[in-house]
Formats: C-alpha cells, sequence, structure tokens
C-alpha cells in the first residue's frame, strides 16, 4: 500500500510540473544538437565540442545564460580565428577624355618580365674590394641604364658605413637571353672590414628607369656577411703561397654524358698537371649516376671538386649560365691558384715532349692571360687497324684525324694567373690587369674532340686506311699524337687509383 501512495505521488509530482520539464527538455536538447552540428563545422574554429560540455554540466549557470555564451564563443572565434579577405585587387586605369578633346588610353601592367638581380656569390678581392656575381635582366641592360651602389656596413656600430659606386662588367658579350652575366665590382677608396668585428655588403641595384619609366625601383640586397673569423680566414689565403699551382674552371655539365670520355679527359689531365693540381666540376644536369662513378676515385683523391649549379636552370641564360659559373669559379679560388685554366671536357691540353706544363706557364709568366690554339679533330674517323679491336681503346687513343682546312678563324681557349684578373669569359678574359698573348703554337695546343662527349657510344663509325682523306669537303690528315701517349696514360690510372673504373662504359 505504501508503495502505491509513493507511485502515485511521484506521478502527480511529475504532471504538476510538466511545463517545467518540458522547457528543460527541450533546451537540453537544443545544447546536445548544436553540440553535434560544431563537430562538422571547419577546423579553424578553435572550440570542441567539450568545451560545450563543460558550459553544460555547469550547475550554477542558467540554461538561456549557456546558450547565450555559446553564441558569443562562436562570434568571438569568427572574428579572430578567420583570415581578413584579401585586399582588392588595385583598381585599372582607365581611357579618359581630356579637356581638349583628346582620348588618354590607359596600359595596366601585371607580374614581372624578369628579375633585376639574380644573386649567385659575391667574394672578397683584396682588402678594399669585392666581387659580386649574379644574372640580371637582359632587355633592362640593353635598353636601360641600371646602376648600382655598393655599401660596406660594419658590425660596429662605432664605424659609419662606406658607399661606392659598383662597377658593372658583361662578360658575355651580349650572348645572353631572358638574363645576361653580370660581376659588378666594389673598390673602396679604403680598406674595410678587420678581424675583430665584421660587416656586411649591401648592393642597392637600381632600375633608372628600365623596365617602366614610370618608376625608378632601387632592390637593395645583402651580397656578403662577413665574420670577424672570415677576414681572418681571406688574410690567410691572401698573404701565403697558392695551395695549386694550377686549377682547372669548369663550365656547366649538362645531357647524357659519355662516362668513359669523362675517365679519359680526368685521368689525361691529371697527370698533365700533376700533383699541386685542383679541378672544380659544375654539375647541370650532367653527372649522372655513370659519371658520378667516374668522379669519384678522383674526389676521394682530393682532385675533383663537384659542385651542383642545376638550380640556375631556372633562369632562361646562356648555354646553361656558364659565363656566370665560370666568373664563380675564378673569384672562389682566385687566391688558391698561381695559374688557372678554362677549356670543356671534350678538349685536351698537350704540350711537346721535350717541356712541361710548368715548363710552359713559366716561359708565359710576364703574362696575365695566353691562349692555346685548337687542334680539331674527327669524332668519327679511325684506323682500319683498330677494326675488331676499337672498342678496347681510348677515344682519343682511335680518334687520329684532323681537320687540317684552312683559312677559318678557330676557337682558343686559355689560361690565366688570376690575382690579375677581374671577370672573365669562356673562350678568354676581357677584364685583366696585364697583358695577354696569342702566340702560343708551337709550345702549347689543344685537341678538339667534338661532340664525343655527349655521345654513349663507339665513336669509330668509319675505319680509314688512308693518311689522308675528304669527308664531306673538309679534308683530313692522321696526327698520332695523342694516341702515342695513351698508354702512358692508362698506366698513371691504373697506378693512382686502382682498377676501379676498368668497367666503365661508354
Amino acid at each position: 500500500m505504501t508503495k502505491e501512495k509513493e507511485r502515485k505521488m511521484f506521478v502527480g509530482v511529475v504532471w504538476n510540473c510538466a511545463a517545467e520539464l518540458k522547457l528543460l527538455l527541450t533546451a537540453i536538447l537544443f545544447i546536445f544538437s548544436l553540440i553535434t552540428i560544431l563537430q562538422f563545422m571547419p577546423s579553424r574554429f578553435s572550440y570542441t565540442p567539450s568545451n560545450l560540455g563543460t558550459c553544460v554540466s555547469a550547475p550554477s549557470i542558467p540554461i538561456t545564460a549557456a546558450v547565450d555564451s555559446v553564441s558569443f564563443s562562436v562570434s568571438a572565434v569568427n572574428a579572430t580565428a578567420i583570415p581578413p579577405p584579401p585586399p582588392p585587387p588595385p583598381s585599372l586605369d582607365k581611357d579618359e577624355v581630356l579637356e581638349n578633346g583628346v582620348i588618354k588610353r590607359a596600359f595596366n601592367p601585371f607580374g614581372s618580365a624578369a628579375y633585376n638581380f639574380i644573386l649567385m656569390s659575391a667574394y672578397r678581392g683584396g682588402f678594399d674590394t669585392f666581387a659580386v656575381m649574379g644574372l640580371a635582366s637582359k632587355p633592362l641592360h640593353v635598353y636601360g641604364k641600371p646602376s648600382y651602389q655598393c655599401e660596406w656596413v660594419p658590425n660596429d656600430n662605432q664605424q659609419k658605413p662606406i658607399n661606392v659606386t659598383g662597377t658593372k662588367i658583361l662578360p658575355d658579350w651580349g650572348y645572353g637571353r631572358v638574363y645576361t652575366v653580370l660581376v659588378v665590382n666594389c673598390t673602396f677608396p679604403v680598406s674595410v672590414g678587420d678581424g675583430r668585428n665584421g660587416g656586411k655588403l649591401l648592393i642597392h641595384a637600381t632600375t633608372n628607369g628600365g623596365g617602366d619609366t614610370k618608376f625608378n625601383i632601387t632592390d637593395t640586397f645583402v651580397a656578403l656577411t662577413e665574420s670577424d673569423q672570415d677576414f681572418v680566414n681571406f688574410t690567410s689565403t691572401f698573404n701565403k703561397p697558392p695551395k695549386y699551382d694550377f686549377l682547372y674552371c669548369g663550365s656547366s655539365l649538362y645531357g647524357n654524358l659519355s662516362p668513359q670520355r669523362v675517365r679519359e679527359w680526368l685521368a689525361f689531365h691529371v697527370r698533365l698537371f700533376g700533383e699541386k693540381s685542383h679541378f672544380v666540376i659544375h654539375d647541370a644536369g650532367g653527372v649522372h649516376e655513370g659519371v658520378m662513378a667516374v668522379l669519384k676515385p678522383w674526389m676521394e683523391k682530393g682532385y675533383v671538386t663537384l659542385q651542383d649549379i642545376r638550380d640556375q636552370e631556372r633562369f632562361d641564360g646562356y648555354y646553361h649560365n656558364q659565363f656566370l659559373i665560370v666568373n664563380d669559379c675564378l673569384h672562389k679560388y682566385r687566391f688558391q691558384t698561381k695559374w688557372m685554366f678554362f677549356f670543356d671536357v671534350d678538349e685536351f691540353i698537350f704540350v711537346p715532349k721535350k717541356s712541361t706544363i710548368k715548363s710552359v706557364v713559366n716561359s708565359l709568366s710576364d703574362y696575365t692571360q695566353f691562349t692555346i690554339e685548337q687542334m680539331p679533330m674527327s669524332n668519327k674517323l679511325c684506323l682500319e687497324e683498330d677494326r675488331g679491336k676499337s672498342y678496347r681503346k681510348w677515344g682519343f687513343e682511335k680518334l687520329v684525324y684532323k681537320d687540317v682546312k684552312r683559312g677559318i678563324r678557330r676557337d682558343r681557349k686559355y689560361a690565366v694567373q688570376p690575382r690579375s684578373v677581374i671577370a672573365t669569359g669562356v673562350h678568354m678574359s676581357q677584364n685583366t690587369v696585364g697583358k695577354t698573348t696569342h702566340k702560343t703554337e708551337g709550345r702549347i695546343k689543344y685537341f678538339h674532340y667534338h661532340g664525343t662527349i655527349a655521345e654513349r657510344r663507339e665513336p669509330c663509325r668509319q675505319l680509314v686506311n688512308d693518311t689522308k682523306i675528304i669527308v664531306d669537303r673538309t679534308p683530313y690528315e692522321v696526327d698520332t699524337t695523342m694516341r702515342d701517349i695513351a698508354g702512358t696514360v692508362k698506366r698513371f690510372e691504373l697506378k693512382m687509383i686502382g682498377p676501379t673504373l676498368q668497367r666503365t662504359r661508354q
């Protein structure tokens, strides 16, 4: 009977409070529905359903207050978390009719045709001078008059910055495409920097009305940051004798190069230049796995430095920006070597038997630069006696037919004493301090096997049994100068790095 009374009493209480319970249940249902919806809202909002759960579980906050709190929270998040909309695009200039009745047409530029300056490197060239290497817009230099201001800013705030007008040099002689190579020489009236504080070299590159003549834009960038230790290291290198007698600065290597031809070239020239020599190779996409296998033994011996310059391909310059690369090499290593050579990996330097490369350069030491005569060789004619065994011979051993056509101006390659060179090129430098000579015939020359380095196949495609022949109206004669020293070069390679490259393929 007691239980029956309790049941009736509970039902009565519920019935009497039905309106309040309905309101409470409705509010709770609304809150949890809102929590469910918020779970699927974008992640940029910073609140979570658990935040609202905390609000719901707080007994001291009325339901309506909790709902108002949620609305405020959403508004606050929207105001702070959502990024502001991007600024509207600039309004276009429109054609307008002038008072005199003339229709003034409008022009609206978008984007940028080329960068003002693309910095590759900057090096100290002395206690008062620097060289800055980079690419610049070719139209800007062809049709405008851009200028460059050099500023040395000491780290010591008590010393004032020094400014000087930079001298611009275009060493590629107009060969550039979208971009042309630019060397900025910064020579200050006094020595700058010291071994105590360091400093920065700033370049202020001004278009001077080039491009859009409405604007005279100046781009300022840090070309070089020098610490006190950097200055000490430079002073040490500058004052002591060069580390190398000979250093090779190679142009950009690209394409599917022949590992065997690279192998032959390296062995030949390491032997020629000797122990105090070094070779800087620049990879513009040509050092694939096979070529890397050839370079690696010589890198481990300390004869080769390989630099990856593939990023320069982003900028449309002449011939993989080779003028930029050789200028960087010049200034990077100019105090580390007595002589610096510039030629390609399908070209072989040769000196007569009764002389050495050292005796030749010593005889030319009064000159800052000397050029080297070319011996053009056929890249497909070989001797009939090599039939069936040419694949075992090295390229310069079996390609023995020399182009003897007369009256042709052929490209020359060159060597310099780099301390006296301000900027350089591919076939010679026109920015030297000192004399240049081209009269080197009989003392030094180079054999050019054009096209062989870029072909990964047997070069002998026509076997000849004559000492003279005319092919495609070009006369050739047998010249076995290089063939005669092939055995010596092979033995040298075996002695220096062992048989590791014996299975190298074309």
